[in-house]
């Protein structure tokens, strides 16, 4: 019988959770990280597909909440030349290829790690 007594004693769930946006258990799983790595960060590449668009970000968790360290949207590819044809499978691979090459250039590695400077698909024929 739902009654006073036991509406006064329901905890409702995490905001999230009710929302069914958040799985906890899963997420205590990925972001916990070993003792012995002495606080570092453990990345995660988190990829968004929507009608449109398609977002990829890697991100970091803190306690204080999640942190993006770098994104790249399928729309910026217009900005290198594509101009059709961004929420397919293709556009994927250069959105991820974008967001390498940021994180990459933020963290001062860009010069150290090149692109393919010329394609020709020598590995495919």
């Amino acid at each position: 019988v739902k009654n006073k007594s036991y509406f006064s004693r329901l905890q409702v769930k995490f905001r999230r959770r009710r929302e069914g946006k958040t799985n906890y258990r899963k997420r205590r799983l990925l972001v916990a990280q070993d003792k012995n790595k002495y606080n570092t960060p453990k990345h995660r590449l988190c990829v968004r597909t929507s009608n449109r668009d398609i977002i990829a970000q890697i991100i970091i968790a803190k306690i204080q909440g999640d942190v993006v360290l770098a994104s790249a949207y399928s729309h910026q590819l217009k900005i290198h030349g594509a101009v059709c044809g961004l929420h397919n499978y293709a556009a994927a691979y250069a959105t991820g290829l974008l967001l390498a090459r940021r994180m990459l250039t933020k963290l001062g590695l860009a010069d150290k790690y090149q692109g393919v400077e010329e394609v020709t698909g020598e590995d495919y024929n």
